[in-house]
């Protein structure tokens, strides 16, 4: 009788354990204060890699700590990797063209930024370069990004105004290939965005494109479809309309949205 109550009395102690241990689990996965913080993924142009670090830093300090993975690359890749199924949820390209690639797969994109050209050369310009004209010397290596990427395309509206043609020694898939082809001393000048400059450092400085020449890029951000983190998506693309975000960006040298 004794060994019967000792057993009965383990089992119902081993059992206790185990509800006790479920029922912890249960607590912990309900969602609780314990539930992880969001987590959003942002497809933005190469040209916004500084601002837009800054902006995820801020937005993760006032949103509760949801967490901002950031993917920069020229909007053509990125809009191909969104046509591709790319887990994306919010999307932010340096043209119209290529945010209408993926115009179904996105909300009602909105203008948030604006952006000029700048030549950029070595620190010193050494090669004494004034203006777009001097980028058709056969003497000088000339980089430019590729026609179907933004920057590209907008140096290329440049050139035209100018009545100027040139034949690049390479042509890049960003802009920040651009700058660093010019910054490694492997290219004598090339033409990026005014912020890009900025962002290049020391090593290399810009020469202004006069405004009849000059283009203006404008900057759209969309939300994607298919995220699972609609209400952080937007609340994402809310802060970079915000005053707080539109601060930052001016801060990097950007414009505000063309007036409508």
């Amino acid at each position: 009788m004794l060994r019967s109550r000792i057993r009965l009395a383990a089992v119902l102690a081993v059992t206790a354990l185990l509800l006790a241990a479920c029922g912890g689990d249960d607590n912990t996965s309900s969602g609780g204060s314990s539930a992880s913080p969001a987590e959003i993924k942002v497809f933005a142009a190469a040209s916004l890699t500084a601002s837009f670090t800054k902006i995820g830093e801020d937005f993760t300090a006032a949103n509760n700590g949801t967490k901002v993975t950031l993917n920069f690359a020229g909007s053509q890749a990125l809009a191909t990797q969104i046509q591709q199924g790319a887990p994306a949820d919010v999307f932010a390209s340096a043209d119209t063209t290529n945010m209408d690639k993926v115009k179904d797969l996105v909300g009602t994109p909105q203008i948030f930024a604006s952006n000029q050209l700048q030549i950029v050369v070595e620190k010193g310009n050494p090669k004494g370069v004034k203006g777009l004209e001097d980028l058709d010397n056969p003497d000088l290596k000339v980089v430019l990004a590729a026609p179907d990427v933004p920057v590209g395309k907008y140096s290329q509206q440049a050139l035209a105004k100018a009545n100027v043609t040139v034949k690049p020694v390479s042509q890049e898939q960003d802009v920040k290939a651009v700058v660093s082809k010019v910054s490694l001393g492997e290219a004598d000048a090339g033409i990026v965005y005014t912020t890009d400059v900025t962002a290049g450092g020391d090593k290399v400085e810009g020469v202004d494109i006069p405004e009849d020449q000059n283009v203006d890029a404008t900057y759209p951000i969309a939300t994607v479809k298919a995220s699972k983190a609609q209400d952080q998506a937007q609340a994402f693309m809310d802060y970079v309309l915000s005053d707080q975000g539109q601060q930052v960006l001016k801060s990097y040298g950007f414009g505000p949205p063309p007036a409508s």
